[in-house]
């Protein structure tokens, strides 16, 4: 097992949700928390407990961010007129690794940024190799040709588990996408619920 796949099923574990709503996690069989005593009745979560549990379920939801990573991201949201929350979302959907993952072009979050980290993608006809790198509405996202046939560009166009979300538009046949607007909360197609509002208030407290 990859070092890739050990981590989403961990987090998938720890969190007893299935994140990415994969039909093969390890909690479409069994809830419960990993190890021997997963079975064991959970403790109800204490406020502080609750917002950071949001705040890791979100964190990993994105490829396992870095703690500074993450909190460099929160700290732009927050300095912009508006809800902190909303905004957290939306910077979080327009790294190019998101809308890479979101046009459905590679299976996971892990394999997008590894496809943008190794070239297989141009913003606006420039090879961009970060993926962090921020989109802005308008932004076309393009495979590059000779990267066109990867199986697995291929085998995620077929999955079934998924829909592009309305702010991305797609033609898998050129392989091309377009950042068409920035989303909010409600438009971002979560296979669980996602609690930004949570993450806000851990970061005031802490």
């Amino acid at each position: 097992m990859t070092k890739r796949t050990s981590a989403k099923y961990k987090l998938d574990r720890r969190m007893g949700e299935n994140i990415w709503g994969r039909p093969k996690s390890p909690v479409n069989k069994r809830e419960y928390g990993p190890g021997q005593h997963g079975q064991r009745r959970k403790n109800k979560l204490s406020d502080f407990g609750t917002q950071l549990r949001a705040k890791q379920k979100l964190k990993g939801y994105y490829g396992d961010l870095t703690e500074k990573q993450f909190r460099k991201i929160y700290g732009e949201a927050e300095r912009v007129k508006g809800d902190t929350g909303e905004m957290l979302i939306g910077l979080l959907e327009r790294r190019l690794d998101a809308v890479v993952f979101r046009a459905k072009l590679v299976p996971t979050i892990w394999s997008a940024r590894q496809f943008v980290n190794h070239g297989h993608v141009t913003v606006n006809g420039k090879r961009v190799n970060i993926a962090s790198y921020r989109v802005s509405e308008g932004d076309i996202i393009e495979v590059r040709q000779k990267s066109k046939q990867m199986g697995l560009i291929l085998e995620a166009i077929a999955l079934t588990e998924r829909d592009v979300p309305d702010y991305l538009e797609v033609d898998h046949n050129k392989m091309i996408v377009k950042f068409v607007r920035t989303p909010a909360l409600g438009d971002v197609p979560y296979a669980v619920k996602m609690e930004p509002n949570l993450v806000v208030e851990y970061y005031a407290k802490n």
